[in-house]
């Protein structure tokens, strides 16, 4: 069954287009993962990192080995207005709302510097690791879902969904450390990343009340974004290295 798999190159298509897709839809967890392990110590920062996606990869593989419990996700549950909710609603929905706080909370955070003069100790420290694995794990429940259901709906062969989450983690996992010491080096660069999240908080909420916004929108506004800043920090070393030879 295997080597008939491999041997169709269909399978490879479907592999590589969907591997792709994922990867897209783990842009908006990976950026999320990033700020939150940056508000770590740096030696911890990366086994937060390792293990927040190692748990989207286990929330992803446990989904696609549940595919008729995911089916039953999108059946309506209740009716408000004359609308029906299904569970599907209602899981981003609140994933919408956590994600708008915790956002919040962070801009908050960056700007107002309220973590300053708190005391550092050792218990702080686990506690402060333990939170942050749980907040990832909680968003990775959300972030699944939605990449799940996109796997289901564009391949019917579970093998070839397995594959594309594993290759598709395994990038976001090299992608990690670099995006995490970038967006550490740049506070406007933070600040925008925070400002994806809001966006995509905003966008799961809607998707859940049932105003779907499609992903293009978003992913043309942060690309966008990315390039304005992009343009930015190079017209700011361009100043920087014209200042340090006027002064020489």
């Amino acid at each position: 069954m295997i080597m008939e798999l491999l041997a169709d190159p269909q399978i490879w298509i479907s592999l590589l287009t969907l591997s792709a897709l994922e990867i897209v839809l783990g842009i908006d967890n990976l950026v999320f993962l990033t700020i939150l392990a940056d508000r770590l110590p740096e030696a911890q920062r990366p086994a937060a990192r390792r293990l927040g996606l190692a748990f989207a990869l286990i929330t992803r593989l446990m989904l696609l080995g549940s595919l008729s419990w995911i089916i039953n996700l999108t059946e309506p549950v209740f009716s408000i207005l004359d609308r029906a909710v299904s569970w599907r609603d209602i899981i981003l929905i609140g994933g919408g709302l956590f994600l708008l706080a915790k956002a919040t909370h962070e801009i908050h955070g960056s700007l107002e510097g309220e973590d300053e003069g708190k005391p550092d100790g050792g218990k702080a420290l686990a506690a402060g690791f333990a939170a942050t694995i749980i907040q990832i794990g909680i968003l990775d429940i959300v972030f699944s879902l939605d990449s799940v259901i996109t796997a289901v709906g564009m391949v019917d062969e579970l093998e070839v969904m397995i594959a594309a989450v594993i290759v598709a983690v395994v990038l976001m996992l090299v992608a990690a450390g670099p995006l995490s010491a970038f967006v550490s080096k740049h506070p406007t660069v933070k600040m925008l990343a925070l400002s994806f999240l809001l966006l995509v908080g905003t966008s799961l909420i809607a998707d859940g009340l049932g105003y779907h916004i499609p992903k293009g929108y978003l992913y043309f506004s942060m690309g966008f974004s990315v390039l304005v800043e992009g343009l930015n920090l190079a017209a700011r070393r361009k100043r920087q290295a014209v200042q340090l030879r006027n002064s020489l």
